[in-house]
């Protein structure tokens, strides 16, 4: 009887199993991994998850590299991975090793240091709808985020954050996580903005008393909140404006 070695952690099914299969890097030819499509076709022929997959360089046990960054994206958002500066929230929230999470974020601040500062390349946010467009990767998260624009005087955006991720009620959301970001940047005023996985805009009653919150916290402290928006994957909704 022939016998076979199994030498990694890919998953095998069978017939009886009904479960999707997740390529891993292990099923690619040599040429068609991400490091190796990097050094022949240049970056940017590689998706952001073959990016960030070559800046992991390796998985986990329990994960390969392939997969890990492909959830990372599917669940935190194509800007909010890079935008994220907290290290040990991301490798929290995240589920990674903190040493992946450091290079994440290193990465990150370094696009933002080369980035060109010309003003006139900023987002710049006036209204819901602005916010809607720029948070288009929020639409499709499968857990709920509670994410910050924080703008300048010109309302361009100067730092985008994820405050926190799971759902949103006032134990989780304090104004001082709202607004420490604000403080650390020089912000002049804030959009809030979470999303709905379950595709219900309507806000619920934590959603609209967080607001108002967040709302009185800023007139202390002289910034302004210019608006909350729920967003779901067709829609959005401006608490501030209907509520």
């Amino acid at each position: 009887m022939q016998t076979y070695a199994i030498r990694s952690n890919v998953l095998f099914l069978d017939s009886i199993m009904n479960r999707e299969y997740v390529q891993t890097i292990h099923d690619l030819p040599t040429e068609e991994k991400p490091r190796e499509r990097l050094m022949s076709q240049g970056p940017e022929a590689l998706s952001v998850k073959e990016l960030l997959a070559v800046v992991l360089g390796v998985g986990t046990v329990k994960e390969d590299v392939l997969e890990m960054a492909n959830r990372l994206i599917r669940e935190y958002g194509e800007k909010s991975i890079l935008a994220e500066k907290d290290a040990k929230h991301l490798a929290f929230e995240m589920n990674v090793p903190i040493v992946k999470a450091c290079v994440i974020v290193a990465c990150g601040e370094l696009g933002r240091r080369f980035y060109d500062r010309n003003q006139s390349n900023f987002a710049t946010i006036r209204s819901a709808k602005d916010a809607y467009e720029y948070l288009q990767d929020m639409r499709n998260l499968p857990k709920e985020h509670l994410r910050g624009l924080y703008l300048n005087s010109r309302n361009h955006i100067i730092r985008d954050e994820v405050i926190s991720i799971g759902t949103i009620n006032t134990n989780i959301v304090h104004p001082r996580e709202v607004f420490r970001p604000a403080i650390e940047s020089n912000a002049s005023a804030i959009v809030l903005a979470h999303n709905h996985p379950s595709g219900e805009a309507t806000p619920s009653s934590e959603d609209i008393e967080i607001t108002k919150q967040i709302i009185q916290a800023g007139k202390i402290l002289g910034i302004s909140l210019l608006d909350h928006i729920i967003i779901t994957k067709d829609e959005f909704v401006s608490i501030k404006a209907n509520y």
